[in-house]
């Protein structure tokens, strides 16, 4: 009966267990739609084959599959460089003396809702009619991560999303078209912010300053950018420092909001 020892659970037991999954999904979250995905599903057959074998006390496969597991820790810390920089940074961020905002990074304890508050419709309408006026722009839409340390760079805002309002700010004359706007809980919180450029060679030379810094705040974060080109009137969608390919604006609100779940 010795064998069946590992069904007496503890309440330590169940913490463990619970801290895992927590751990478990917010790598997930971080990793899903990335090529990064695919390793992630594949690190975890491996590590729970492990531990069957542990279990079984198979110690010949146990032993090779737990030398395999060690020696790649530092192949992973390679390949999940960007997720584990946006997990560092999405802990740094969280402030722990307001427990309302520390229980809210746990967004599965809530209502994400976040798809449905913003109007997506109505930033796509102002794309499109900036996009055939060759009216260069940024957009970036938080998610999780906090966006704070790339607000204090720009002039803060609070004005609901709409079209009009999106067409004024980047019009080429105004004051604030220069530089990035910030997009919360679909509201503009802040306008002429300037982003982290990215140092990924695998750009294309026909992509210019605009298109490298919404990489770069895409890489750091796990924030959504639109990109309008001056110079083509191209809307470009990136989500996790890769540029997302579409067919028309349906099917790029259709991916917008599932990115936003």
């Amino acid at each position: 009966m010795d064998f069946f020892n590992f069904l007496d659970f503890k309440i330590t037991d169940i913490i463990d267990i619970l801290l895992v999954a927590i751990l478990l999904y917010y790598i997930y979250k971080l990793v899903r739609g990335t090529v990064a995905i695919n390793i992630f599903i594949g690190i975890v057959i491996v590590w729970g084959f492990w531990k069957l074998t542990q279990l079984l006390d198979m110690k010949m496969i146990s032993s090779m599959v737990g030398g395999f597991m060690s020696v790649g820790l530092i192949a992973l810390i390679v390949v999940f460089q960007q997720e584990i920089r946006k997990f560092l940074l999405m802990i740094g961020s969280t402030n722990l003396s307001n427990k309302r905002n520390f229980v809210k990074r746990f967004k599965f304890l809530r209502q994400e809702g976040i798809a449905s508050n913003l109007d997506v419709d109505a930033i796509l309408r102002a794309c499109d009619k900036m996009s055939k006026s060759r009216t260069g722009a940024i957009l970036v839409i938080k998610r999780s991560n906090s966006l704070d340390f790339v607000k204090s760079s720009g002039d803060p805002m609070n004005v609901e999303v709409n079209q009009p309002i999106l067409e004024s700010i980047f019009y080429k004359n105004s004051p604030l078209h220069d530089g990035a706007a910030i997009i919360e809980n679909n509201n503009i919180t802040a306008t002429r912010v300037i982003l982290p450029l990215s140092n990924e060679r695998n750009i294309p030379l026909r992509f210019g300053l605009r298109h490298r810094a919404a990489v770069g705040i895409t890489e750091r974060t796990d924030a959504l950018a639109l990109v309008l080109s001056e110079e083509t009137g191209l809307i470009s969608y990136i989500n996790n420092g890769e540029f997302v390919a579409y067919k028309d604006l349906s099917e790029l609100a259709n991916r917008i909001k599932l990115d936003l779940l």
